[in-house]
């Protein structure tokens, strides 16, 4: 195991912005209200939010211009200070999931490729999928289960870690495979590429049952980064018109949601509370969105 010192150290008022919601009634009977925006507190970085656990508090990366490490965000608003893990040779670190136990996990880079790393209490450990060549880490659950990919005879599979046994998976067909989200129920959510090389969204049943592809209609190269008990996900998608958020309810209904003014929005996590994190980008860059999914109103 490797200490890194992550205290937190500091402090942002996150910025009260007005509430703003997806321009059309979704079909699904919810909407995406607009909580505030936020940046990493150091000039000229990248903020790029993943997770969110069901306290509020937030995991993800943070771009500067000796590389990219990870970060935590707590509900009262305060920031850890950028964290790295020791075994990174390249300044590539990024926190992609966390748990309510403050359990995180995500990935690092060194000169052979991704590893996967566990954070707790200022802690890493480092972790690679047995006999792969790459591991990545995206999603723990209250089990202190995970789930990510793992390159297996040069091969990216999804996999997932229930009770300490792994197992790896791949939609039909895919040329790759990542597994990002596992909810309390061992519901998993990700993405793949076909053999033209478009990605769509799946999700995978507790009982390994896999259901792919899943598109909003008109879209393609469809992401799905994180899910919630209530099976809800959440990620993106491209249009003619750019990137943007998405949330999906199973089986069939879509909420779509596009930051003003901005054509890339994409969301990487989603609570309990129905809670989500995600960036808008602009001229400047990677801006971090706190929203919340709330009932469409009536009119």
């Amino acid at each position: 195991m490797k200490i890194v010192s992550i205290l937190v150290g500091l402090f942002v008022a996150l910025p009260a912005t007005p509430s703003m919601t997806a321009g059309a009634q979704s079909p699904a009977g919810l909407q995406v209200q607009l909580i505030t925006t936020f940046d990493y507190p150091i000039d000229g970085s990248q903020t790029i939010p993943e997770k969110v656990n069901d306290q509020g508090e937030i995991i993800g990366g943070v771009q500067l211009s000796d590389g990219t490490h990870g970060f935590l965000l707590l509900p009262n608003g305060r920031f850890s200070q950028p964290f790295t893990d020791p075994d990174d040779t390249i300044g590539f670190t990024i926190g992609f999931g966390i748990n309510n136990s403050q359990l995180g996990c995500g990935i690092y880079a060194d000169v052979a490729g991704n590893h996967g790393f566990f954070l707790m209490s200022n802690t890493i450990t480092n972790y690679d999928v047995p006999g792969s060549t790459a591991t990545t880490l995206y999603g723990v659950n209250t089990d202190n289960d995970f789930c990510g990919s793992a390159t297996v005879d040069g091969v990216e599979q999804g996999f997932v870690s229930l009770a300490g046994t792994v197992t790896e998976f791949a939609v039909t067909d895919a040329t790759f495979t990542i597994a990002t989200s596992l909810n309390d129920s061992d519901e998993i959510c990700g993405l793949y590429a076909d053999s033209r090389g478009i990605e769509h969204g799946f999700y995978r049943d507790p009982d390994g049952t896999i259901h792919a592809p899943v598109d909003p209609r008109g879209g393609k190269n469809t992401n799905f980064f994180g899910n919630n008990n209530r099976g809800i996900m959440v990620g993106r998608f491209n249009d003619s018109t750019g990137t943007h958020g998405l949330v999906f309810l199973p089986p069939f209904k879509y909420i779509t949601y596009s930051y003003p003014g901005s054509n890339f929005t994409s969301f990487g996590g989603i609570n309990n509370h129905g809670e989500i994190v995600g960036r808008y980008s602009d001229p400047t860059g990677n801006h971090g969105i706190i929203a919340q999914l709330v009932p469409t109103e009536s009119k």
